[in-house]
């Protein structure tokens, strides 16, 4: 196990994608973020509350939420790469057990989609401070209470790594697995959404355990806005990061499970 981790640790770093994802990561946080800041979410259409009060900088903050995509993206192109570059034979070859392999995976994506939240999350709260300051104004929220709310997406990021590398073992064709695992985080979930009885389910999907987690809970807000369906409870943050660490493992033990005929060819 020890060498298959290292040789996933190299795999990644002699690829450009641990670099682009970096890149990404401050363009998502520090540049996206630092817009929202000088523009002010009471600039917003619709309006939010200003960064003086609790809302406003979850407002702003939160919108981290919708770059998971980017980190499940990472985890999903470290399995199905196997496939698309024919790799697959060796490492199979290497190490037969699909168990072994999966793991060292999931080990070395999670640590890389770790290191990607905290430099989403780091860039994202320097810009936050920074464009605060430029317009003179005072945080709702303390230092401490700000870095604490961005350790949740820092987390999310790397579960959905790991989520990205479950579905990228269960669905081996590069473009069918990407397309599956963005269309779902930016579609799939709202239109299951627009099913009355489906709505009060929403805390227990992948998207509601994020909003748990991160804090950041628009949709459940724009839900309860809604006579028909009332509001909507989140799980607790901890309860949220359980819960997307849940779904991480059961896609992964799906994914050992499925039969290995295929995979050398």
């Amino acid at each position: 196990m020890n060498a298959l981790i290292k040789a996933e640790f190299r795999r990644l770093a002699a690829t450009r994608l641990p670099l682009w994802a970096l890149l990404a990561a401050v363009a998502l946080g520090g540049g996206m973020v630092g817009v929202m800041t000088l523009v002010g979410p009471e600039n917003f259409d619709p309006p939010a509350p200003g960064l003086n009060t609790e809302e406003g900088v979850r407002s702003v903050l939160g919108m981290l939420s919708f770059t998971v995509f980017l980190p499940a993206a990472l985890g999903t192109l470290a399995m199905t790469g196997e496939y698309r570059h024919r790799t697959a034979t060796y490492t199979f070859l290497h190490a037969p057990r699909r168990r072994q392999v999966l793991t060292a995976k999931l080990v070395a994506y999670g640590v890389a989609g770790l290191v990607y939240g905290l430099v989403l999350t780091g860039t994202a709260g320097a810009a936050f401070f920074g464009g605060a300051a430029a317009r003179g104004v005072i945080p709702g929220m303390t230092t401490g209470e700000v870095v604490a709310l961005l350790l949740g997406p820092a987390l999310a990021m790397a579960v959905y790594t790991l989520l990205g590398v479950a579905a990228g073992a269960l669905i081996r064709h590069q473009v069918a697995a990407l397309a599956v695992v963005v269309g779902y985080l930016y579609a799939g979930e709202y239109l299951l959404m627009m099913i009355p009885g489906v709505r009060l389910l929403y805390p227990v999907l992948p998207g509601g355990a994020t909003a748990s987690l991160t804090g950041f809970s628009y949709v459940a807000d724009t839900m309860a806005a809604e006579p028909a369906t009332g509001p909507v409870p989140l799980l607790s943050p901890v309860g949220g990061g359980l819960l997307l660490a849940g779904y991480a493992l059961a896609a992964a033990f799906v994914a050992v499970l499925v039969p290995m005929r295929r995979d050398v060819h």
